[in-house]
């Protein structure tokens, strides 16, 4: 690890579209015996992640949130780090700072773990808004800065953090700005009855508690996948189906703020990655449709006075999904040679 200034990463060449969702099927086939029943909150997941962004998965306790998030550093070959966010956390902890080298009498400068392929940003609403924001630069920029020098983070680099939607007593809420920041935020529910069964079978059969995944690819080929992704055709019907979808947030009844335009960016990304994941290479309104409530609830803020009601972003957004008017079948579709977005 060395001080660097902030520059444009080398280009990475892509991976076949075809060859990505057959990677990304295996990933989620392990994974997937990690976590079990969750195929579809960890399809999303995936999703954020080879769309480069970070991910914020709110649940209960004991839903298999810090599970999913190693299983996925096993399954994608990339170092893991866990951070246990409290109360007396300072920047330096995870950022790292400078210490005395006694040997060479000079000061050095020791990585937190930020340094890493993915990190588990446990409790992340537990800890204070200095910590959080030395976080945020992470996140946005790939960079920290410890007294005032600059030091570039690995990549890939992907943040998964953790946060009890129950327990607020001793929390500090994650301010809107840094919300924005993670392009998606997850939940993984309760399992089924037959799904909690298989999770106390598997565990007898294995006879122990640790269980590790082998690695399905490796950091380079997940930055091959991560620029496939770039190559995934949108319709333009399709594109401004995500601009009416975030646009609409901003105008309803019960918001007190919409998404951004970062939120309509976000629903694209998204999107184009939960097409490949699936096997094609375009993306359909259901798509978007499909990841349009992790990318925008989170984004949306409700008045005040509705707080006590059932009135969330998730219902906001659930609501527009069926009052926006979908592209129709023509107008979202796209030749089947095409393989290059507009």
């Amino acid at each position: 690890m060395t001080e660097t200034d902030p520059e444009t990463p080398a280009a990475t060449t892509p991976m076949a579209l075809a060859r990505v969702s057959e990677l990304s099927a295996a990933i989620l086939d392990e994974v997937d015996r990690a976590v079990v029943g969750k195929r579809e909150a960890l399809t999303l997941v995936l999703a954020g992640i080879l769309a480069g962004g970070h991910v914020l998965m709110e649940d209960f306790p004991g839903l298999g949130k810090t599970l999913a998030a190693r299983s996925f550093a096993q399954t994608l070959g990339l170092e893991f780090k866990r951070a246990q966010f409290t109360p007396d956390l300072l920047p330096g902890d995870i950022t790292g700072s400078f210490v005395f080298d006694q040997r060479d009498r000079e000061f050095v400068f020791r990585p937190g773990p930020l340094f890493t392929g993915l990190l588990l940003a446990d409790e992340i609403n537990r800890t204070p808004p200095k910590t959080q924001a030395a976080l945020l630069e992470a996140m946005q920029e790939k960079q920290v800065t410890v007294e005032g020098r600059t030091f570039g983070l690995p990549r890939p680099f992907h943040v998964l953090a953790t946060a009890n939607p129950v327990e607020y007593e001793g929390t500090y809420p994650l301010p809107e700005a840094q919300l924005d920041r993670f392009l998606m935020r997850v939940s993984f529910g309760y399992p089924s009855l037959e799904e909690e069964w298989q999770v106390l079978a598997g565990r007898m059969a294995r006879r122990q508690e640790e269980q590790q995944l082998p690695a399905v690819v490796g950091a380079e080929e997940l930055l091959a996948m991560q620029a496939a992704v770039e190559a995934t055709v949108v319709d333009e019907s399709v594109g401004r189906y995500c601009v009416a979808l975030a646009a609409a947030t901003r105008t309803h009844g019960d918001v007190l703020m919409g998404a951004s335009p970062r939120g309509s960016l976000g629903l694209l990304l998204c999107s184009r990655a939960y097409a490949v994941i699936n096997g094609r290479d375009y993306v359909t309104p259901e798509d978007v449709k499909a990841v349009a409530v992790p990318v925008l609830a989170h984004r949306v803020t409700v008045k005040p006075e509705l707080w006590m009601s059932n009135v969330s972003g998730a219902a906001v957004v659930g609501g527009l999904l069926r009052t926006v008017p979908t592209p129709s079948a023509r107008e979202g579709a796209v030749p089947h040679d095409a393989h290059r977005p507009r």
